[in-house]
């Protein structure tokens, strides 16, 4: 049971968190990526690579950014304080595009399709995208209905990517 709490204590301060809108961003990408290269001749090690490295270099703009914009905005070198906010931010992105890659680690091993890793790793996307969107609106004080509505809506963003692109191809 402590475990349990230990969970939904983490939980509770990842969403209070402002890192939210990081991990949804990086989940865009993530979700783009994979709809960009599931029609091509991908291995699962493959999307991996693709996954981790997206993930590292969309973190380190995001990183460089914030203290380039700091330092201009602010007129001063950023702050020991101010550097470990955007390593959490960049850090939050690069989980949310890396997200996939558990999936694709199970494809890798054998233990699943490349196929159904593809299906999975978009669907791990959209629920992700959906989770926050839920949740957004329950903090906000919206009933469960509303909410579930919201969460949907937010989660047809990733599903408009996901069929443009098959309208695409």
């Amino acid at each position: 049971m402590a475990t349990l709490s230990f969970v939904h204590t983490r939980l509770a301060a990842h969403l209070g968190s402002r890192n939210v809108a990081r991990v949804i961003y990086g989940a865009i990408i993530g979700l783009a990526l994979i709809v960009a290269l599931e029609s091509y001749p991908t291995s699962a090690g493959q999307m991996i690579g693709w996954l981790v490295g997206t993930a590292v270099a969309v973190a380190l703009a995001e990183f460089y950014s914030e203290v380039v914009g700091t330092e201009t905005s602010e007129r001063h070198r950023v702050t020991g304080q101010q550097l470990r906010h955007m390593l959490e931010a960049a850090a939050a992105v690069a989980f949310g595009v890396a997200f996939p890659s558990v999936i694709f680690l199970l494809a890798a091993l054998g233990l699943i399709e490349i196929g159904t890793a593809f299906t999975l790793a978009k669907w791990s996307g959209l629920v992700l995208i959906g989770f926050y969107g839920y949740w957004a609106a329950r903090f906000a004080g919206a009933p469960v209905p509303r909410a579930l509505v919201q969460g949907g809506l937010v989660a047809l963003i990733g599903a408009f990517l996901i069929v443009l692109k098959a309208a695409l191809h």
